[in-house]
């Protein structure tokens, strides 16, 4: 018998905001699935379109029916029947949070030509140029830009994460980054000294008509999960700015 989607009043509900099911959606969905009773209904919001692939296989596989979705405003409302999988939705949650925890990334690097060493991690490959340059152009980043960029990106998309997660609109996303070391010259072997990075200063722009306030806990949010900005801020003087344009 067909369900009517708009008539179901769920036992719980969760925002998934663009979280694919390989990004940890599958944990959050485990997470949430033990507020629901045998036979309850979850409903999970989602603004990333592969969800909808992969979540009926994952639903079937689990024990679990999937009860189908419906467009709303910016994302979609799936429907999920839980099922008579109480004791084993504990076990799996366990054995997925105890798999994440002892997740380790790897990754090669080879010297490929003349400044130039190649990376290779999972599907990628990228190159990594010279340890320092004061060229306007080069053909390859450094280690230090790459360890910049990565602080910049992961608040990028951590951000914009977890802003949908919040139902909040924003309209533009932008960090800009100025970094400095303590010695650049002993990191080229000119001088003997501090290598390390002195000091970060991140300022992301963005622009809502949401609350602020709310907009900054998001914000917040995002530098607090962040490994990378964890990291750093317990070793460099890492300043993080939320402007509003």
């Amino acid at each position: 018998m067909e369900i009517d989607l708009n008539s179901i009043m769920p036992d719980a509900v969760f925002d998934g905001g663009d979280l694919d099911c390989g990004s940890g959606l599958i944990l959050l969905i485990r997470e949430n699935m033990l507020k629901v009773p045998t036979n309850g209904i979850l409903e999970m919001r989602s603004r990333e379109r592969t969800v909808g692939d992969d979540l009926p296989p994952w639903c079937r596989m689990s024990g679990h029916v999937f009860l189908g979705g419906l467009s709303a405003e910016g994302y979609t409302r799936y429907f999920v029947r839980k099922g008579d999988t109480a004791k084993k939705d504990e076990e799996d949650l366990k054995k997925d949070k105890d798999a994440a925890k002892k997740y380790e990334w790897r990754l090669r690097a080879r010297s490929t030509g003349h400044l130039k060493s190649s990376i290779y991690t999972r599907n990628f490959s990228f190159d990594m140029g010279q340890a320092a340059s004061f060229e306007e152009k080069d053909a390859h980043p450094c280690a230090v830009e790459y360890l910049f960029a990565a602080l910049a990106g992961s608040l990028s998309t951590g951000f914009a994460t977890e802003c949908a997660r919040e139902n909040l609109e924003i309209d533009d996303i932008e960090l800009s980054l100025t970094g400095t070391l303590h010695n650049i010259l002993a990191h080229m072997g000119l001088e003997h000294g501090d290598p390390s990075v002195k000091q970060i200063e991140l300022k992301c722009f963005t622009s809502t008509f949401d609350e602020q306030e709310k907009v900054r806990a998001a914000w917040q949010k995002t530098i607090d999960r962040s490994p990378i900005a964890s990291t750093l801020k317990k070793a460099v003087d890492l300043q993080l700015k939320l402007i509003f344009v």
